[in-house]
């Protein structure tokens, strides 16, 4: 699968802003929307590379 980058936080907000951050900074691409995490009751998102389709990594593999 490749690198996978989880973002945490307490709130949903600070989640999504957050993995926009990195998505943007980065060139991550979203896979899995803040969504809250069982057990912590915190909010977890995830994105890898926006590796373009071919190459075996991110998204597109």
């Amino acid at each position: 699968m490749g690198l996978v980058v989880t973002v945490q936080h307490d709130s949903r907000e600070e989640c999504e802003a957050e993995l926009v951050r990195l998505c943007r900074d980065y060139g991550l691409t979203p896979t899995l929307a803040p969504t809250r995490s069982f057990g912590t009751e915190r909010w977890m998102a995830r994105a890898m590379p926006a590796a373009p389709a071919g190459e075996g990594q991110g998204r597109g593999a």
